[in-house]
């Protein structure tokens, strides 16, 4: 019987410690240059971002009207906001212009995204996607100016073209609810290009196989889209619908500019208060205020879509 021998086991060498360990040369410079790359970023966010919104907490806190010494007024201001009738009128538009206007935003720009996804010349292809992200580059006090002569109730070429069919004239701007409903209309037209575009880059990264593998299992139209489409597509659906319920909610310009709040205060929103406050008042404390409760609900709305996306939202 031989005697098996097992070799010998050589004991690993000892790390060196993690001290020990230095980075290269090339690793600190290439630490430093995405350093450097990312401050311009961050410097950014913390000057026009964080710094803007401490100083509005601060300042929410105080009695200020640019001319006298801020006084401290404690939770005054809050108060005041959750007892005055136009503060309270505004977040109620505010909220119902988001809703309408997102969900009609949406509606429009995944329909046509949907349409020119077809079979479709690259040159018509290309002019249509243009002409609808073409009102998103023009400024909305711009557009708001233009359509508050087209739909002026008097000589408005809407009002105009209505009239040839026989319809009386309509009070777009002057009615409480014909005002809200002009103003989504404006709003939605200027902004769904935004929506539109995100639609068109989802789709085109929808495997065309997948497509393909549902049309040989009869599935077509409306039944494909909502049982293919629509949950690809769910991540593009997220982000569009949370853009827009952030930029909706601080809506300014096209109420400003078509009925400066009116008839009433039918078309007044949040960020019309906030302007009033501070710039036609001079009460930049309870202006504050005012724009720290936006910013609450802003962020407790994107907090319930981003809680809603995990049930609803699909990755592929």
């Amino acid at each position: 019987m031989t005697n098996t021998q097992i070799p010998a086991v050589r004991p690993r060498p000892a790390m060196p410690p993690a001290a020990a360990v230095r980075p290269s040369v090339r690793d600190r410079g290439a630490r430093l240059l995405a350093a450097l790359f990312l401050a311009p970023t961050v410097v950014g966010i913390v000057v026009f971002t964080a710094v803007p919104i401490i100083g509005s907490i601060v300042l929410s806190l105080f009695h200020w009207n640019v001319i006298d010494p801020p006084r401290f007024a404690g939770g005054a201001n809050y108060r005041t906001t959750f007892t005055d009738s136009t503060v309270l009128v505004s977040f109620r538009n505010t909220l119902l212009f988001m809703v309408l206007a997102v969900a009609l935003q949406l509606l429009i720009a995944l329909s046509l995204a949907l349409a020119l996804n077809g079979r479709m010349p690259v040159w018509l292809r290309s002019a249509f996607r243009s002409a609808f992200f073409f009102p998103l580059v023009l400024s909305a006090a711009s557009i708001s100016v233009v359509m508050k002569y087209l739909f002026n109730q008097d000589f408005g070429v809407v009002n105009w073209l209505i009239g040839l069919v026989g319809v009386a004239p309509v009070p777009w701007l002057t009615s409480e609810h014909a005002a809200m409903a002009t103003v989504i209309l404006v709003y939605v037209w200027q902004q769904f290009g935004f929506s539109f575009l995100l639609f068109i880059g989802g789709l085109n990264n929808i495997p065309k196989e997948i497509h393909e593998a549902a049309a040989l299992d009869g599935a077509t139209g409306l039944r494909k889209h909502l049982g293919i489409t629509l949950p690809l597509l769910s991540p593009t659906l997220l982000v569009a619908s949370v853009v827009g319920i952030i930029n909706a909610l601080q809506v300014f310009e096209q109420p400003y500019v078509l009925t400066d709040g009116g008839p009433g205060d039918a078309t007044r929103t949040v960020v019309m208060v906030i302007y009033e406050r501070a710039f036609e008042q001079l009460d930049f404390g309870e202006a504050s205020a005012v724009g720290v409760l936006l910013f609450v609900l802003i962020m407790a709305v994107t907090a319930l879509q981003f809680r809603l996306s995990r049930r609803f939202v699909h990755y592929q």
